[in-house]
């Protein structure tokens, strides 16, 4: 019995010099870590379950689409020069003109300047609405204004893109007693909307279908707690492996053998 003792002791001992950092730690703990050739073989291994995932939000978006029903918008600009070319400037009148940018920039909420708009061309809008389908930027360091007109069709957006530029030159010229502005560029019939993305909007579905098939992949690796390998017990209890003796079951008279190598029962 003391023999018997004795042996165990020292083969105890041995254990713990082949895994001398942490001999007890469990698998709980060792799965705080992924490994990520493992996480990358289980994605290749899981290629169903991302494809599904893929296709389930590709479909989410095109039923969403299809309740939503946006109408295609159009865009189009037309852009003024707040300087004419009547005149010869000075630095001074160069630096007036910058400052009065955003005295020409508020005369696109004039009510008046919106009715000879809606007029000239017979529209059917209302004056907040003329407004909001208007955008008017000054780019940086220059003196010209850039003219968006957002509508339903692409026809529309040009036409008032371009009577905006000729309407707020006139009315500059007219009620703020300077030089008529001068049109540098007319805006021209779009051809594609500028909210419907169809393209982007389905590989950023794939996407998002991907990333959360890959996070089930990693949850479920992470969650799990089997030992099919000879490496895991290596892997989680430090333990070197003596033998590894397959499994051969009997099941009404047939017999069943493991169909990988590595897989049976394992000795430690």
């Amino acid at each position: 019995m003391a023999d018997n003792k004795n042996r165990r002791s020292r083969q105890d001992a041995g254990l713990l010099q082949r895994n001398p950092e942490n001999p007890g730690q469990s698998k709980a703990a060792q799965q705080d870590t992924i490994d990520l050739v493992e996480l990358f073989y289980r994605l290749l291994d899981s290629w169903k379950l991302l494809l599904i995932a893929m296709a389930v939000c590709i479909l989410a978006l095109l039923g969403f689409k299809a309740v939503k029903r946006d109408k295609p918008m159009y865009q189009a600009s037309s852009t003024i020069y707040v300087i004419g070319t009547d005149t010869t400037l000075s630095l001074a009148d160069l630096q007036i003109s910058s400052s009065m940018m955003n005295d020409y920039l508020k005369v696109f909420d004039i009510w008046e300047v919106h009715d000879m708009v809606r007029r000239n061309l017979d529209l059917k809008y209302n004056y907040k609405q003329l407004r909001e389908s208007v955008t008017v930027v000054n780019p940086a360091s220059t003196r010209m204004l850039d003219i968006t007109v957002s509508s339903e069709s692409p026809e529309e957006a040009a036409d008032m893109a371009n009577e905006y530029a000729v309407v707020v030159s006139n009315y500059i010229a007219d009620t703020m007693k300077t030089d008529k502005p001068s049109i540098m560029s007319v805006a021209l019939v779009p051809t594609n909307p500028y909210n419907i993305h169809n393209t982007r909007d389905l590989i950023m579905a794939a996407v998002v279908g991907l990333l959360i098939g890959a996070a089930i992949v990693t949850v479920q690796m992470m969650t799990d707690d089997k030992i099919k390998t000879a490496e895991d017990i290596m892997r989680y209890t430090g333990l070197s492996n003596l033998a590894i003796i397959p499994v051969e079951e009997t099941l009404a008279g047939h017999s069943i053998k493991p169909q990988h190598a590595g897989k049976g029962r394992l000795k430690s």
